[in-house]
Order: structure tokens, then C-alpha cells, then sequence
């Protein structure tokens, strides 16, 4: 399934205060069978982003669509969270009939529905089991099925494996991957750990203060940065060898990352930006094609 956002803008509003931009005209399409890392800093858009794509939230502008199969009477979309978000008071198996609940689907098809997601997220024999007995992997493997058992055509993950030991989140990487391969999954992935997200991405987006910044296949991301910040991001990421550790040259962003609450003019990176000038104060750079397939919002690019 296609996944395409056009011009979308979402804007927090409370009683009596100013609006908060979360998303700023974000154009971006996800291709069927593809998996998308989005990274940036907290308060980026991230999460909003996939609260939209998720249904949680709608566009306060713009527009999200979805082209290919979608299942009949089943969501397009399915997520999986961070902090796992199963219901303490369902086993196992009721955590991951639950979206089938929802849909209506009567309940003999649910359960031997729910049993063969459970079987194949690793978690046989463990069907009548409590999310308090459960480890934190088995716990995620639960969100896992019971984002499957709706049979959704893309998944959004929100920093899956982030709560997790170092050994623990390649099982739970290796499992997305089988299941992508095995069910012809799309996924839009959140993560802060920039060595999972290039062994598992397909492309990488860059977000910056509600925009995205910075699109590429991961190698090309990886290899050649052309964004500032995204240059910035990767050099933070620690080298194994301790001698080329040392030798790498920094790059040492000045300030914090500014309040949506007051936006910066021009390019929104441009105050912490090392290679600014004047023209980046004042002029909102697009998000365009400089190399095939590589997409960056910087005037100096």
C-alpha cells in the first residue's frame, strides 16, 4: 500500500493559548513493501506524524491518503508502541483479539485468528499468560500480533524496541523483518538509535521543528549527508575503533532546538545552523530533489 501525505499541517491548540505547529506542509509518499525511518529530536513531529497515519489524529491542513489493497472493513493502518500500551487486565491472547473485537469480527474467527498471530509472534503456550508475567521482549512481540491481527497494510512503529536490552531489540528487529517479507508489510518506523535504523531502513527522513528536512535511501543518507543537521545527527553516532574515534572531526550544534511555539523565519534550522548566511534567515528553502532520490531543504545544498 502507498502511502502519501500532501502539504500536511497539524496545529495543537488549547483553550485560551496560541496554536502549536507539531507538522509544517510535510509532503512525503511511502512506498508499498517499504520500510521508512523517521529521526529528529524530541518535539520534531515524530509522534505526530505517526498518530496521523495511525488515525489518531487528522490534518489541520493538507491531506493523507492511502492507494492500493486495503483490507475490507479493517483499518489500513496499525501501531505498535513503545511502552507495549497492552491492557493489564487481558491475557495474552485477548490483548491481541482486541482490534478484531473492535471490528466486529465474530468471536470463533477472532480467536483462531488472534491464536495464529500469537504463534507466529514467538509467543505459543503463552496465550493465557498476563502482561505482568511477561518480559519486556515477549511483552512487544504482543503488540506485534495484535497489530497484525487486523491484517493492516501498513504498521507504524513508535520506537519499538527502544525499551529494550541491546540482545532483546535484534530479535524483535529480526521478527519485523521476517513478518515484512511474509506479509508484504509497509512500515513508517520511529527510532533514535541511528545503528538500527540503518540496518533496518529501506529510507531514512530527517524531521526539524515539524518539517522534514532530509530524504534518502539509508546508504546514501548514511554516506552523504547533504542537510547540516543531518550531517550534525550522524557525526554524534560513536565509531567501534577508538583510534578513528578520535580522529573524526565534530560537529558541535550551538543552542537548543527552538520552541514550535515560536518558530524561527526562513530556514528553521538557520540559528544553530554552522554554515548559515544571511539569505537562510529569510527565505523557507523547499524540500527538493538534488540528487536522484535524495531530497534536502537547504539552500546551500
Amino acid at each position: 500500500m502507498r502511502v502519501i501525505l500532501q502539504h500536511v499541517s497539524h496545529t495543537y491548540r488549547g483553550r485560551g493559548r496560541q496554536g502549536v505547529e507539531a507538522l509544517a506542509g510535510v509532503t512525503f509518499t511511502v512506498e508499498p513493501e517499504e520500510l521508512v525511518a523517521v529521526v529528529g529530536p524530541s518535539g520534531c513531529g515524530k509522534s505526530t506524524l505517526l498518530n496521523m497515519l495511525a488515525g489518531l489524529l487528522s490534518p489541520t491542513e493538507g491531506r493523507v491518503g492511502f492507494e492500493g489493497h486495503l483490507p475490507s472493513g479493517r483499518p489500513p493502518t496499525a501501531m505498535v508502541f513503545q511502552e507495549f500500551a497492552l491492557f493489564p487486565w487481558r491475557t495474552v491472547q485477548g490483548n491481541v483479539e482486541f482490534g478484531l473485537e473492535e471490528a466486529g469480527v465474530p468471536a470463533a474467527e477472532r480467536h483462531a485468528t488472534a491464536r495464529r498471530y500469537v504463534e507466529l509472534a514467538g509467543l505459543g503456550g503463552f496465550e493465557r499468560k498476563y502482561p505482568h508475567e511477561l518480559s519486556g521482549g515477549m511483552r512487544q512481540r504482543v503488540g506485534i500480533a495484535r497489530a497484525l491481527a487486523v491484517e493492516p497494510s501498513l504498521i507504524v512503529c513508535d520506537e519499538p524496541v527502544s525499551a529494550l536490552d541491546v540482545s532483546i531489540q535484534a530479535q524483535i528487529i529480526n521478527l519485523l523483518e521476517d513478518l515484512q517479507a511474509e506479509f508484504r508489510l509497509t512500515y513508517l518506523f520511529i527510532a533514535h538509535d541511528l545503528a538500527v535504523v540503518r540496518h533496518i531502513s529501506d529510507r531514512v527522513a530527517v524531521m526539524y521543528l515539524g518539517k522534514i528536512v532530509e530524504v534518502a535511501d539509508r546508504r546514501e543518507l548514511y554516506d552523504t549527508p547533504l542537510h547540516p543537521y543531518t550531517k550534525a545527527l550522524l557525526a554524534a553516532v560513536p565509531i567501534p575503533d577508538p583510534v578513528l574515534e578520535a580522529e573524526r572531526p565534530r560537529t558541535v550544534l550551538a543552542g537548543e532546538v527552538p520552541s514550535p511555539l515560536n518558530p524561527p523565519s526562513g530556514c528553521v534550522f538557520h540559528p544553530r545552523c554552522p554554515i548559515a548566511v544571511d539569505r537562510c534567515r529569510g527565505e523557507v528553502p523547499p524540500l527538493r530533489e538534488v540528487t536522484p532520490g535524495h531530497w534536502a531543504a537547504c539552500l546551500l545544498a
